[in-house]
């Protein structure tokens, strides 16, 4: 029986389940949940995102690349229950603004021998391929460069926002787009009444996918002879989800990195509207302000509020500027709140990191708050709370 013939431009739902089905052989999904958010995703790209048709064929290609995840973990499973056993100990989530050292500070962290963190070509491709010795010579760590280099051959200014590297850590929030409900899609395009549905909706059981995920790539981790006694976690997601997270998460302290706003928010934008270039024809800047400045100000706030409300002792606070001056001594305060010792091997890696991966090393990042709609007096009124408790008590 041959192959059926798609359409690569196609953002039909039923065909990319077809299709990720016959690619792999695999008919089971199990929890069936992630059905109505992607179909409201891929209605969203129709409807709202203006894509081109580059951006078709990439979210087409994308959504079909998310339900290989879930189909073979599903097998992975079916045939390995005893992952279900691996217990998670995160003691660390990094969170904060976009922009604010965040990972700076998570690699300095996983720099820790003792660490285990996800790391990108895991975030993409969280299954091992079929019939390739993952233990040896990981098929998915090429295949993750690859992505990598078509990325910056295609939009080289991501280089000057981010430090891409196919094998270190990064967020997963990746791992969260496997259920269809992160922001991601808002990343990727604008699609900002399928973000407004997301945020009304419980991600409890995201979550519980996400711990699931991690249980596994911890599995296939001491498999392969990795052994470490914890975790460490970071995506600015989390900002407007931090009960949820805790909830998960119940042993977790937030280490919450600060910057100011009039810096960060802008700095954020650039970086979205490098994404969005990649899948439409000449994206509007001033859209992008419209919804990532909305976004970040709606995540901080819950963020706040929660800390406030229920959650006052469930946060080290960590400044961006401390970061680059003394990363040691930060990496030590997140330990000791969490009732841990730098080890001499963890600080002398932690220290070589440091200083092998400063910022100076990549091209300067450039941008302007005019550029995507925005003035000094609207952003300091939007984040006034925040940056009256964080920013302006440490400058005034």
């Amino acid at each position: 029986m041959g192959q059926t013939n798609f359409d690569p431009q196609s953002l039909d739902a039923d065909s990319i389940i077809a299709e990720a089905r016959e690619r792999c052989g695999l008919e089971n999904f199990g929890d069936e949940s992630f059905q109505e958010p992607m179909r409201r995703m891929l209605d969203a790209y129709e409807s709202e995102a203006n894509l081109n048709e580059n951006g078709r064929a990439a979210q087409r290609e994308r959504t079909i690349g998310l339900l290989l995840n879930r189909l073979s973990l599903e097998d992975w499973l079916t045939r390995h229950p005893e992952i279900h056993d691996e217990e998670l100990h995160v003691p660390v989530v990094v969170c904060g603004l976009p922009r604010t050292g965040t990972t700076m500070l998570h690699r300095l962290l996983a720099s820790d021998p003792d660490t285990y963190a996800v790391l990108w070509y895991e975030c993409r491709y969280p299954a091992p391929f079929p019939e390739n010795d993952w233990t040896k010579d990981d098929g998915r760590i090429p295949a993750a460069k690859e992505e990598v280099r078509q990325l910056l051959e295609a939009v080289p200014e991501l280089a000057t926002v981010h430090p891409w590297d196919a094998e270190g850590p990064d967020e997963e929030i990746m791992l969260l787009e496997n259920t269809f409900l992160s922001w991601m899609p808002e990343s990727h395009a604008n699609v900002p009444e399928f973000g407004r549905w997301v945020r009304e909706q419980d991600r409890t059981q995201a979550y519980e996918y996400l711990k699931t995920l991690l249980r596994f790539l911890q599995w296939q981790k001491r498999a392969a002879g990795q052994e470490a006694s914890s975790w460490v976690l970071k995506a600015p997601f989390h900002l407007g989800v931090v009960e949820v997270l805790l909830e998960a998460f119940p042993d977790t302290r937030i280490v919450q990195t600060h910057r100011d706003a009039l810096e960060t928010i802008p700095s954020i934008c650039s970086l979205q509207l490098f994404l969005w270039q990649l899948a439409s024809d000449e994206p509007d800047p001033h859209q992008v302000g419209r919804v990532w400045g909305s976004n970040w100000k709606h995540a901080l706030r819950h963020a706040l509020e929660m800390r406030n409300d229920r959650y006052p002792d469930r946060f080290v606070d960590i400044w961006y500027k401390d970061v680059a001056t003394d990363p040691v001594g930060q990496v030590r305060k997140i330990l000791e709140a969490t009732n841990r010792t730098l080890s001499s091997e963890a600080e002398a890696e932690v220290l070589r990191w440091s200083q092998e991966n400063r910022r100076e090393n990549r091209p300067p990042h450039e941008y302007s708050m005019e550029k995507f709609g925005f003035n000094e007096d609207q952003l300091a009124a939007d984040f006034r709370e925040y940056r009256e408790r964080f920013i302006l008590s440490r400058t005034s």
